[in-house]
C-alpha cells in the first residue's frame, strides 16, 4: 500500500527530510532502510553513482568510478539519501578499487537483507589500466529479469 502524497513516515532516526552532517568516513556513515511495502512482489531496484570517488591507499591520488547497484528487495528498501551520503564518505577514504566495490555491496546487504544484490564498479583508468569489479550475493529469484548494467567496457580512444 502506498502512502498519500505529502504524508511521510515518522523519521525514526532517518536522515531523510532533515539536514545532516556529511560523514567523515564509510565507517561513520549511516545507511538507512525503510519497510518495503511490496515485499510480496519480486522487482528490481537500481542505483547508479556515476561520479564515485575514493583515494588510492598508496599514492593518495583520486580514483574515479561509475557504480551500478542492482537489488531485489526483501523486507527493506535502501533509502537513497543515506546511500548518497555513504557513497560520498569514500571521497577521502584510501582503499583499492576491489575493496571499495565489495565493501559497499557487503554493507548494503548487511543493512537491508535483499533477496539478491549485485554491484558493478567500473573504474576509470589511472596508470593506463581500467579495473572493473563485480560482486553479487544470492541468486536472482526465479522468473526475475535483471537488465544489463549498461556500462560499456572502457575503450579509450579506439
Amino acid at each position: 500500500m502506498t502512502r498519500k502524497p505529502g504524508k511521510s513516515p515518522k523519521s525514526g532516526g532517518l536522515q531523510l527530510g532533515r539536514p545532516v552532517q556529511w560523514p567523515d568516513s564509510p565507517e561513520t556513515a549511516k545507511l538507512d532502510r525503510v519497510p518495503n511495502p511490496q515485499q510480496d512482489t519480486n522487482y528490481a531496484v537500481r542505483f547508479t553513482a556515476p561520479e564515485f570517488t575514493s583515494l588510492c591507499p598508496i599514492t593518495g591520488q583520486p580514483d574515479f568510478a561509475h557504480l551500478v547497484i542492482d537489488y531485489v528487495p526483501g523486507p527493506w528498501l535502501l533509502e537513497s539519501k543515506s546511500l548518497k551520503l555513504y557513497v560520498a564518505s569514500f571521497r577521502n577514504h584510501g582503499a583499492f578499487h576491489e575493496d571499495c566495490t565489495v565493501a559497499i555491496g557487503k554493507r548494503i546487504v548487511a543493512e537491508i537483507k535483499p533477496k539478491f544484490l549485485r554491484i558493478g564498479g567500473y573504474w576509470y583508468p589511472r596508470g593506463g589500466i581500467p579495473i572493473d569489479v563485480f560482486w553479487q550475493t544470492g541468486k536472482l529469484p526465479k522468473g526475475m529479469w535483471m537488465p544489463d548494467q549498461g556500462v560499456a567496457p572502457y575503450r579509450g580512444r579506439g
